[in-house]
């Protein structure tokens, strides 16, 4: 059944990974309800403490505030922008050319969390850390694990919503190509002197499996709603907004929504203000095949994706955001 909603729906991971047999099916029968209609939902009980995010926060606003030039030292443009710092403007979403008001750090996997043995461990770069701030790496990596294992349970509740064993995920997202990316979309002194059509984050649906997004520094994003509306997404302090990606998409075969989003500009009266926003993309280790899931697919519901690997998906996708040539 369709279901419209005017906001997005909010359940505690707790009754899944903690709760009884009841508990735990509930939530995934309102998992995949959400899922299969807004593709968002806001969880609680996540395990990311208001003490890291609060760390966390002040440490990518002492980052930012430093200058443009000192930025681009962090600046790895061989690597797709991959780790490190990305500058203003740089990206922008499929389908435009005019650049996203934002810039961005990423955080990867730390090589020294992977076995030697696995060959995941030589395709990812290192990560890039600012030694103005000594204190980033520490919060950036328990973040990163944090949001990580949260990230694991969600993926445990939606294999059971598709009617798949409940470790489905385990193997391809172990050591996958997440990325924690911290953004702040900078403040606009005089509205004049950017493009007539900028904004924050223009409509997009993220690449990734899932998306974990602790709370950001003010409002601005909002979600499409199947009948073309926008709605604000709010959350509780408590809480994270956790999405499907496109990957997570095309696998079902569009069972699962990979809801477009945005980021608003602000009233023109507080252009000059900063937002920050912190997101964890969970990507599947390069090799996943995305190939629509035979169960997801009948006479109803054609086959609407050709197959693809997550690596390249992710390369097609990076190149479309012109982070890549």
């Amino acid at each position: 059944m369709e279901i419209l909603f005017d906001e997005i729906p909010s359940l505690d991971l707790a009754d899944f990974t903690s709760g009884t047999e009841a508990q735990k099916s509930a939530f995934v029968n309102k998992l995949a309800e959400a899922y299969q209609n807004i593709g968002f939902v806001a969880i609680k009980n996540h395990g990311l403490s208001q003490d890291l995010q609060d760390r966390l926060y002040g440490s990518i606003k002492r980052f930012f505030a430093l200058p443009d030039e000192v930025k681009s030292h962090y600046e790895k443009p061989e690597i797709g922008f991959q780790r490190g710092y990305t500058g203003k403007g740089k990206e922008h979403a499929k389908g435009r050319n005019t650049g996203d008001l934002k810039e961005f750090y990423h955080v990867g996997q730390e090589l020294s969390t992977i076995p030697d043995t696995d060959p995941i461990k030589s395709e990812y770069p290192e990560n890039v850390w600012p030694k103005e701030l000594p204190e980033f790496a520490n919060d950036a990596n328990e973040a990163y694990r944090t949001l990580e294992s949260a990230g694991k349970a969600m993926l445990r509740a939606i294999a059971l919503s598709l009617d798949l064993e409940e470790n489905y995920f385990e193997d391809k997202v172990a050591h996958g190509n997440s990325i924690l990316r911290q953004i702040h979309y900078f403040p606009i002194t005089n509205p004049d002197e950017v493009p007539a059509d900028a904004v924050r984050a223009a409509e997009h649906g993220d690449i990734n499996l899932i998306t974990l997004l602790m709370g950001a520094s003010a409002d601005g994003l909002q979600v499409k709603r199947k009948d073309g509306k926008w709605i604000p997404i709010t959350a509780l302090p408590d809480q994270l907004v956790v999405n499907v990606g496109d990957m997570l998409e095309r696998l079902t075969n569009k069972k699962l929504k990979s809801t477009i989003h945005r980021v608003v500009n602000p009233p023109r009266e507080k252009m000059n203000s900063s937002r920050y926003s912190i997101p964890f993309f969970m990507h599947p280790r390069s090799e996943m095949d995305l190939t629509c899931l035979e169960s997801c697919v009948s006479q109803d519901s054609p086959k609407q994706f050709v197959d693809i690997t997550a690596g390249e998906f992710l390369e097609e996708r990076l190149r479309e955001l012109g982070l890549k040539k």
